[in-house]
């Protein structure tokens, strides 16, 4: 395969070495994808539909589920077709826009989660004052701020990994085009790119969950001073579902990112999983945390369904 070859296409190998698991996979894969459309779609709609729910947690919420839409579209398509086909390529523009989404809404997640800490502050630590720090300008500025860092980290990274010369190497040790997978494939040195991407990386993903530990600290303190058992177990309940979906959304791109150089490629089986459960699972997980956990979601579910 020659290198202008490559500037028109790649060869995602991903599972191929793994026929019998391939088969599998494309059934779980799209039972979970479906889930997933499913699940976000009606968040969305529930949220936008209801006025109870019109206030700034479902208008984050709201957003997180779009972003996991986007998200998972981005990439499970394209995985659905490589699972059950024997063709294994993918266009140089089809590898640009995934690596676009995955960096881009990446990175807006990132900063959506801090975001829905703070909301989670205000909550709890400033309740007579909630609706006057969250008014709806700011809720709108903390999420136009959190999607344009998204597409910084995107335009930081993304032309600097898709310029690398590859010298005809096209096969790509992954199921999408994927950062960490397309620099292993050039053939100059990329020390110097690995040492700035994982610095940049160390502040898009480590930054924002600093901000959520110093939310939650906040609140841990504020909990502490509430003597009634009720209102514990509300403060609890509030923060619940956001702490869950942190804790799946940052243990896999922390495990990811968070290796210099090539040390997350060392057990490339273990790296897949985790890409996919990260890219699959979580986006699907979130609405049922939000759903199972919350009495507000769980009500207009009801009626919307009994058509009040």
């Amino acid at each position: 395969m020659t290198n202008q070859s490559c500037q028109e296409r790649f060869i995602l190998l991903g599972f191929s070495d793994r026929p019998r698991l391939e088969q599998i996979l494309f059934v779980f894969v799209l039972i979970f994808y479906l889930v997933t459309l499913v699940g976000n779609i009606v968040i969305i709609l529930v949220s936008r539909w209801d006025p109870c729910l019109h206030t700034p947690v479902y208008f984050f919420l709201t957003n997180l589920s779009f972003l996991d839409l986007c998200f998972t579209t981005s990439s499970i398509p394209q995985l659905l077709f490589n699972l059950s086909s024997p063709d294994k390529t993918i266009s140089y523009t089809g590898c640009a826009i995934q690596l676009f989404m995955f960096l881009g809404l990446g990175g807006t997640e990132c900063v959506l989660l801090a975001v829905m800490a703070y909301d989670r502050f205000a909550a709890i630590c400033k309740p007579l004052h909630y609706s006057v720090i969250m008014h709806s300008q700011l809720c709108g500025k903390l999420v136009s701020v959190a999607w344009g860092v998204g597409l910084l980290n995107y335009l930081v990274m993304s032309p600097v990994t898709m310029k690398l010369p590859r010298c005809g190497r096209c096969r790509v040790k992954h199921f999408l085009c994927e950062m960490p997978a397309l620099i292993k494939i050039a053939c100059v040195d990329t020390v110097a790119v690995e040492s700035t991407i994982f610095i940049l990386s160390v502040i898009i993903v480590l930054v924002p969950p600093s901000l959520i530990l110093i939310s939650y600290s906040y609140i841990a303190l504020a909990v502490l001073r509430i003597k009634s058992v009720a209102g514990i177990r509300k403060a609890f309940h509030t923060c619940g579902s956001h702490l869950t979906v942190v804790s799946l959304f940052y243990g896999n791109i922390i495990y990811m990112y968070m290796q210099p150089g090539n040390n997350s490629s060392q057990d490339q089986g273990k790296f897949l999983i985790l890409t996919l459960f990260y890219n699959l699972v979580t986006p699907m997980l979130n609405p049922v945390i939000y759903t199972l956990r919350n009495k507000d979601v769980k009500g207009a579910l009801k009626r919307l369904v009994s058509g009040k």
